[in-house]
């Protein structure tokens, strides 16, 4: 690999450059790969590293066994035998780093595991903001921009904190005797809604594992995307600390793509917003309201279920019907597994089965929402890129708490809509890179993308989202979801529940797992529809 790429890594910023710490990797990661390719063909058990570097024997041997080594390396790479650098694992403490690098790049594939700060629950600071390096003019609106959307912010925390407690006291009419002991709770629901006018440039901080062959494929792509300023200083200082640990990596053939740099999707010639609009309009049309909607599906679902059970099991139809074999599968009643926090249900026979169905949504969500959406990583999404949500006019998500509290709260919102896509507005007029333009949306911007997955995920995704204190919009999308699937298949419908009323079939108490944060509905008492929610 020619290693000059990651010189040229420099921060595109001028707040505060992401830091990025290396703070546990896999102990020699390409001989660990090297001995994981060799094992399998070695008649005499597992290989290890010590083995494929040759260490401890005659120096002639070791330089044969080196040789071996890079030989492997090099050709099971070139062939795409990728599978040996999953074995090494490398997890960077990040700090610093733009939600929208986050959402577009970080958490937009399957392969990682993240650990990342909760606007919901941790208040944002003022300074938290990424800011690119612009010219004189277009820095002061990027900054005046930033500095009255972290006033809308505050301010709207303190709009919204006696209509949450209004809320919050009619659901709990104990608790409303001692408010005080429940302030901050209250207050965390108030910035939890507040927090849609912030912008994707708000930096966040995370735990972010990764295996070697993912990272690799960061280095690949990290000039691609709408955060390709961003995503090349963060993952060059990666790939800088990754050959640090163990330098015979940078013997394998991967280099950025330049020729899919920041010019081929964030140029202006991509911008179309006559198109990007008539986009939208068709998409919203077919939501017809909803969050989501039903796209398409197996017609023969619980028939695929039903047989892939009996497959299982060893049974013909005649002796178990579809009923019955669903039952066995998605039953909390009968297949307790369904009633525990940990998710089994790829580790056992009969959770296999619901692999056999399969859904595809319309969703449309905030970019805060979404957020949270995509970290299931089993229900993937055609999310998209920068010309499909970049519009030129306000388009974004009202949270339900301000549309129920009006007046003074929902004007103060929309005000900071229209001035937010105004800064935008003036940023494309100054000639400022489309990239950047994006940094100003507000968490609120609308995006729209098809999602697609199997029973499995899609259960496991409701069990946690169609509990009342997930993320509102996510609630909602989810409630559409298994409203749409019981309608079509009521049979596997009636068991997408959230986590109490599935712990209630099974019999385990208590029926809330969630303790403190029980949200003070009996949920699993009511038929769906009567759920319904506003905090």
């Amino acid at each position: 690999m020619n290693l000059q790429w990651i010189d040229s890594c420099i921060s595109p910023f001028a707040s505060a450059a992401p830091t990025v710490r290396l703070i546990d990797a896999t102990d020699r990661p390409y001989e660990q790969a090297v001995a994981a390719a060799r094992t399998c063909y070695a008649s005499q058990g597992v290989v290890t590293a010590d083995q494929v570097s040759g260490q401890g024997l005659a120096t002639q041997k070791q330089t044969d066994r080196i040789q071996l080594r890079d030989k492997i390396a090099q050709s099971t790479f070139k062939a795409g035998h990728h599978t040996t650098l999953q074995h090494g694992q490398v997890s960077f403490a990040l700090d610093g780093v733009s939600r929208q690098f986050v959402w577009s790049f970080l958490h937009n594939h399957p392969f990682y595991n993240s650990e990342q700060v909760s606007q919901r629950y941790v208040e944002v600071r003022s300074d938290r903001v990424a800011v690119p390096q612009l010219p004189a003019t277009a820095m002061a609106v990027y900054q005046r921009c930033v500095t009255e959307q972290m006033a809308d912010y505050q301010a709207l925390i303190e709009l919204l904190t006696p209509v949450a407690a209004a809320e919050y006291a009619a659901l709990f009419t104990a608790r409303a005797k001692r408010p005080q002991r429940w302030q901050a709770t209250i207050h965390k629901r108030a910035q939890e809604v507040a927090r849609y006018v912030l912008p994707v440039a708000t930096q966040t901080w995370m735990v972010h594992t990764v295996s070697v062959l993912t990272l690799l494929r960061y280095i690949r792509l990290c000039e691609c995307g709408d955060t390709s300023a961003e995503a090349r200083y963060v993952i060059g200082e990666m790939a800088r600390q990754l050959y640090a640990v163990d330098p015979l990596l940078a013997q394998l053939p991967v280099e950025p793509l330049p020729e899919e740099g920041p010019e081929a999707h964030n140029s202006a010639p991509h911008l179309d917003f006559v198109a990007s609009r008539a986009m939208a309009s068709e998409f919203d049309e077919a939501l017809g309201g909803k969050t989501a909607v039903l796209l398409d599906r197996f017609v023969s679902n619980p028939r695929r279920v039903a047989d892939a059970v009996r497959q299982v099991l060893g049974q013909p139809r005649g002796a178990l019907s579809d009923e019955a074999a669903i039952g066995l599968a998605l039953d909390p009643a009968k297949n307790h597994l369904l009633g525990g926090t940990l998710n089994t249900t790829a580790h056992h026979a009969l959770g296999r089965t619901l692999h056999a169905a399969h859904y595809v949504f319309a969703k449309s969500l905030s970019h805060a929402a979404d957020s949270q959406d995509q970290r299931h990583r089993l229900t993937p999404a055609s999310r998209p890129t920068l010309p499909a949500y970049l519009h030129d006019q306000p388009d974004y998500v009202v949270p339900r708490l301000v549309a129920h509290a009006g007046g003074q709260v929902e004007r103060r919102y929309r005000t900071s809509m229209t001035r937010t896509w105004s800064a935008i507005a003036t940023l494309r007029n100054l000639g400022v890179s489309p990239q950047w333009q994006a940094y100003l949306l507000p968490n609120s911007v609308r995006l729209r993308f098809t999602e697609s997955c199997d029973l499995a995920a899609l259960r496991h995704k409701h069990a946690m989202r169609l509990c009342y204190n997930a993320q509102e919009e996510i609630w909602q999308a989810s409630m559409d979801e298994a409203g749409a699937i019981a309608a079509v298949e009521p049979e596997i419908g009636q068991y997408l529940l959230p986590p109490c009323a599935i712990r209630h079939a099974a019999g385990l108490r208590p029926y809330c797992p969630e303790g403190d944060r029980y949200c003070g509905v009996p949920v699993w008492t009511l038929p769906r529809s009567a759920w319904q929610r506003l905090l």
